[in-house]
């Protein structure tokens, strides 16, 4: 029983010490493209690509705040980051050819797993605190 104790206090610290981790990546992510903003605004403008690093940065940021406050909405924010990279890369490759396609595809896929993933991960603290507030021998 100890043992069982010591274990599941080390998840939970582990587990902590990952989703901060996610959120510091997560919000880094988003302030690293928002930085590719101004280069898109100096040139020619095109819409789909400001559009599309927008969206990244601002998914970004507020998907590394929602993990880092727990919100019950972080995970559709990391799977919409996870979208609009891949939207974006296909955008890039497809419509404005200034991507290789095979590289934008698997960008791509390579989002959207990724962000299924973090987004599966981050979603597991909803789960366990309903399981830590029931009592033995209550019902659902």
């Amino acid at each position: 029983m100890l043992r069982r104790a010591v274990i599941s206090r080390w998840s939970a610290v582990n587990r902590s010490t990952a989703l901060l981790s996610i959120a510091i990546v997560l919000a880094g992510y988003g302030i690293y493209r928002a930085l590719y903003i101004p280069g898109l605004l100096a040139g020619p403008l095109v819409p789909l690509l400001l559009i599309g690093f927008l969206l990244q940065a601002v998914l970004g940021v507020a998907a590394g705040v929602g993990v880092w406050r727990r919100a019950p909405w972080a995970p559709l924010v990391i799977v919409l980051l996870g979208a609009s990279i891949a939207a974006t890369a296909l955008v890039e490759a497809f419509v404005l050819g200034i991507l290789a396609y095979l590289r934008a595809l698997l960008e791509a896929v390579v989002a959207i797993l990724v962000g299924f993933v973090i987004a599966g991960y981050v979603g597991g603290w909803s789960r366990e605190a309903s399981t830590e507030r029931r009592t033995p021998g209550r019902p659902l």
